[in-house]
């Protein structure tokens, strides 16, 4: 009997070999607009949380295009408004406010943003803080960007007090005080200063501005990078308690670079490579755990859609599992993060490496374009490529040569796939073997693609032997990743033994004599079953070959005992076995005439009492005449009545004990009525003598 494998363990199989490929970087998608709208989800009273996390909130539905309801935009403006209206509002409060104004167009009366940007200006005047220069040069440009006229009249003043706080690495301090530089802080620092040159009626001294340009070289030279191209920031030697994290560093130097770079004239020195690692390292964050990184990620894609230093353009695959057995085609798509068209360009398959990074062919194939699907493909067939995984290299190139100014493709972008297939399985035997001679004396052919059922029986002196081979479809050898051969014995004692393969051959002989504690001496029946699995392998099975009698000797004292087997915790409820009683035979019993007459004989005390109250001459001559004791009277008898039909009721029905209990009431009764019967019969008796 035949089955696939089951579907976890398939599951399981396909992504302990697809993990290092799992992390695709792929464009923003659906995908991310369903993470927003759940991180980004509003609390039990409406709302969408504090100042902060509602621009958050905003902004990002905003650059993803989801469509919210209107009542939170209602409950965010008038958050916003009443921040921008309160006169305790700090620099902080007021920049979150005006972004939400912003984003949401609010539509705040201009007296109030008048007032708010006096407020800002004030504390552009008075602070030395990093932090209060952002949020309120932040709060100015928002204000502006909303069509309100604001001007920094003393721009140039404000440029040179940020950058004071610069450091020779290209980091920033967060003020005159703080000893250690931040990465973070070098992100929102050149935001303020791009802010400071929007906001100035004049301009900034450009020398000012080329020394900012050669601190960001020097902080792009303390970026980090993994080995397939992904680039990110991080802290170095900073306190815990200011650290961010690589997603909030690298979110705060992409909008501090962009923001600057719009804002200046000519180009920043930043390589391609570069922008497009911070890309694929955004890009492969997948789908974000909190709604922080989910606003860092998308308001950073967002600016790396449209900037003035390289724009990236991302090369993924739609699928990186290809079949030989369906004839797939290898399908390349380039697009930019949000996945918009990519300008004309050609991708050609440069190198594919095996696994090992053996070079598998060097052929340069250019891949054809389908415009209509905005898709590059190409048939794998002419490649000769067999199963397993694959590192394949292509290589990108623009067609105008001006776009190379304005996008970056990386040069060579690697992306592994895995290639599939049916598995060719043949030569298949199992038999049993003499220990000693290693002759055989009984062998089966099995063809393990088509139902079978064998039946051997072997003792503890002989070997099982099983065989097979595998080949490729382009036949080579396979190896699998799971082969296991699995002896299940009568008792659910289960033995799993890993087929070895050598050249294009898997072999396993069991030794029996050798196997007999781990076999805990079991004689018996056992099923055998194989299993063949590769997340390659199309055709991978889960077989049962048949059974096995296996006579094996009687285990010494001292043998090891088998396992005790896991009870199932949901057995208890299930139905269970029906419980069939086995009643005592009833003991033989007298024939019905002796049973009749020894009634008869257990009548004869009655009728004796019957007969004995006729010779005393019973009579009711002495009977009480009055209510009183006539009412005492009946009643005695009748409870003499009553404990005559108890004796009749023990007899026929009754338990002793239960009998004893009416009796108890019964005899308390009768004393009761009794002795005031008889007392009357006493006095009357007396009278009658004395008259």
């Amino acid at each position: 009997m035949v089955w696939r494998l089951p579907p976890l363990a398939a599951v399981l199989l396909v992504a302990a070999v697809v993990a290092p490929i799992s992390s695709a970087v792929r464009p923003v998608s659906d995908a991310h607009r369903s993470a927003a709208v759940e991180l980004f989800a509003a609390s039990s009273d409406g709302s969408l949380g504090d100042l902060e996390t509602t621009y958050e909130a905003v902004s990002t539905f905003k650059i993803l295009g989801v469509q919210k309801d209107k009542s939170l935009d209602g409950k965010a403006c008038k958050l916003a408004t009443n921040t921008l209206s309160s006169a305790s509002s700090s620099a902080k409060d007021l920049f979150h406010g005006a972004r939400i104004g912003g984003v949401l167009g609010c539509g705040i009366d201009a007296g109030v943003y008048d007032d708010v940007a006096s407020r800002l200006k004030a504390v552009i005047k008075d602070t030395n803080s990093l932090l209060e220069f952002y949020y309120s040069v932040g709060g100015l440009l928002s204000i502006k960007e909303q069509g309100h006229n604001v001007v920094l009249s003393d721009a140039d003043n404000t440029f040179h007090a940020i950058k004071a706080l610069s450091q020779s690495d290209g980091r920033w301090r967060y003020d005159t005080n703080s000893a250690e530089s931040s990465t973070f802080a070098a992100g929102i620092a050149l935001e303020a200063l791009a802010g400071v040159i929007s906001l100035s009626d004049a301009e900034i001294d450009p020398s000012m501005i080329g020394v900012v340009k050669n601190d960001i070289v020097k902080l792009f030279g303390t970026i980090k990078s993994y080995d397939d191209g992904t680039f990110y920031f991080d802290e170095k030697h900073i306190d815990g308690s200011e650290y961010k994290g690589p997603i909030t560093t690298s979110a705060s130097v992409v909008r501090g670079v962009t923001s600057f770079a719009d804002v200046i004239s000519g180009k920043l020195n930043i390589p391609g490579e570069k922008i497009l690692g911070l890309a694929k390292f955004f890009l492969g964050i997948g789908l974000p755990g909190s709604s922080k990184d989910c606003f860092n990620q998308i308001e950073s894609l967002s600016l790396l859609e449209k900037n003035r230093v390289f724009v990236p353009l991302i090369l993924s695959l739609p699928s990186k599992v290809l079949s030989l057995t369906s004839k797939d085609q290898l399908k390349v798509e380039v697009t930019t993060v949000f996945g918009s068209a990519a300008p004309p360009l050609r991708v050609n398959l440069v190198q594919v490496l095996g696994s090992d990074s053996k070079v598998i062919t060097i052929d340069n194939k250019e891949l054809q374009f389908d415009p209509e699907n905005n898709v590059h493909y190409l048939d794998i067939a002419p490649l000769k490529i067999d199963v397993g995984k694959y590192s394949l290299v292509f290589e990108i190139s623009l067609q105008d040569p001006e776009h190379e100014t304005v996008y970056t493709t990386g040069g060579r972008n690697t992306e592994t796939v895995v290639v599939t297939g049916l598995i060719k399985v043949d030569k298949a035997e199992i038999g049993i073997a003499e220990n000693d001679a290693g002759t055989v004396e009984s062998v089966e052919k099995l063809d393990l693609l088509k139902d079978t059922e064998i039946s051997l029986s072997a003792n503890h002196l002989q070997k099982l032997r099983l065989s097979f081979q595998l080949a490729t479809p382009l036949g080579r050898t396979f190896k699998p990743h799971q082969v296991f051969l699995k002896l299940k014995h009568e008792s659910k004692v289960e033995h799993i033994f890993v087929v070895p393969g050598s050249a294009r051959q898997f072999k396993i002989v069991l030794d029996f004599l050798g196997l007999l504690e781990k076999f805990y001496y079991l004689s018996g029946r056992y099923d055998l079953e194989l299993s063949v699995g590769d997340a390659s392998m199309e055709n991978s099975f889960l077989r049962a070959l048949g059974h096995l009698e296996l006579d094996l000797p009687e285990a010494p004292e001292k043998a090891p005992r088998p396992p005790a087997q896991a009870v199932d915790p949901l057995a208890k409820f299930r139905p269970q076995k029906e419980i069939s009683h086995i009643f005592r035979s009833p003991e033989k019993r007298p024939p019905k005439e002796v049973s009749l007459a020894f009634t008869g004989v257990t009548l004869l005390p009655f009728i004796g009492f019957l007969i004995g109250l006729l010779r005393l001459g019973v009579n009711m001559k002495n009977f009480p005449s009055l209510p009183g004791p006539a009412a005492f009277a009946s009643l005695f008898h009748v409870g003499i009545g009553a404990v005559l039909l108890l004796y009749v009721l023990f007899w026929v029905k009754l338990d002793l004990f239960t009998t004893l209990k009416y009796l108890g009431f019964l005899s308390v009764f009768l004393v009761f009525v009794g002795h005031s019967a008889l007392s009357y019969l006493s006095s009357t008796s007396a009278k009658q003598k004395t008259a």
